[in-house]
C-alpha cells in the first residue's frame, strides 16, 4: 500500500512539471491570437522562409509569416504576413529576406517607406528583395579567388612563364 501511494504521489508530480513545462513553452513562443492584420509580399525565391518565421521591423519582431504559396501563373512565392494591428506600414513599404548569419534562420525585414498613406490589411508590399543564397555566393567567391590565383606576376596569362630580361650593364 505504501508503494502505490508513492508511485501516485511521483506521478501526480511529473504531471505538474509537464503542465508547466507546456505552459512555459506556450507563453515563450509568442503565440497570440489572430487579433493584428495580413498583408502579402511576393518574392522570387524564399529560401529559408518557413511558416511562423519572423517578421521584423529595426530589429524588432512585429509578426509572423502566416502562410506561403506559389502563383501558377508568375511562379513567384506568395508570403502573407501577420503583423501587430499597432503597426501601420506605409503604402511604399519594401520587404526583403534576410538570414541571422551564415547558418541562422531565416526571416522577413520589413523597412518603412516615407508615404502618408498606410498599407490596407490585405494589401500588399510591392518593393520585395529576394534571399540571398550564402552558400552559392561562398562559392562564387572561392572560386573567383582561385582563378586570381591563376593569372599572377611572371606569367602572360597562357600558363607560360616569361624570364626576366637581364639587366644592362
Amino acid at each position: 500500500m505504501n508503494r502505490s501511494a508513492i508511485e501516485t504521489i511521483m506521478g501526480a508530480v511529473v504531471l505538474v512539471v509537464a503542465g508547466l513545462f507546456l505552459f512555459f513553452a506556450y507563453s515563450s513562443s509568442n503565440l497570440e491570437a489572430g487579433n493584428g492584420y495580413q498583408v502579402i509580399a511576393r518574392f522570387n525565391r524564399v529560401d529559408g522562409l518557413a511558416v511562423g518565421s519572423d517578421v521584423r521591423m529595426s530589429g524588432i519582431k512585429i509578426g509572423a509569416v502566416a502562410s506561403q504559396r506559389i502563383d501558377p501563373k508568375t511562379y513567384r512565392a506568395v508570403v502573407v504576413l501577420d503583423l501587430q494591428s499597432d503597426i501601420r506600414l506605409p503604402v511604399d513599404t519594401s520587404a526583403r529576406v534576410q538570414s541571422d548569419g551564415l547558418i541562422g534562420n531565416a526571416y522577413v525585414l520589413l523597412e518603412p517607406g516615407g508615404a502618408e498613406e498606410t498599407l490596407e490589411p490585405g494589401g500588399e508590399i510591392e518593393y520585395t528583395q529576394d534571399a540571398v543564397n550564402l552558400v552559392d555566393l561562398l562559392g562564387r567567391f572561392i572560386f573567383s579567388a582561385g582563378d586570381k590565383g591563376k593569372t599572377g606576376s611572371g606569367s602572360d596569362g597562357a600558363g607560360s612563364t616569361v624570364a626576366p630580361e637581364p639587366a644592362p650593364q
